[in-house]
């Protein structure tokens, strides 16, 4: 591809970048944030099925 002839300005970009993305969301204060805690269990890894000896069996080696 070859290179645009002209360059545009900061405030150029910022119109372009306004024009493809819209407004940005209002920023959140810290006092307005919570701490998130999670409640449904997580889906990475499977439920364990088993007890500490299931466990000391996967994890030891060979």
């Amino acid at each position: 591809m070859s290179e645009p002839s002209e360059s545009f300005t900061d405030e150029e970009y910022a119109f372009l970048r306004h024009v493809r993305f819209g407004e940005l969301p209002p920023t959140v204060r810290p006092e307005e944030r919570v701490e998130l805690t999670e409640t449904d269990a997580r889906r990475d890894r499977p439920e364990p099925t088993g007890g500490p000896e299931e466990w000391a069996l996967r994890n030891s080696p060979g």
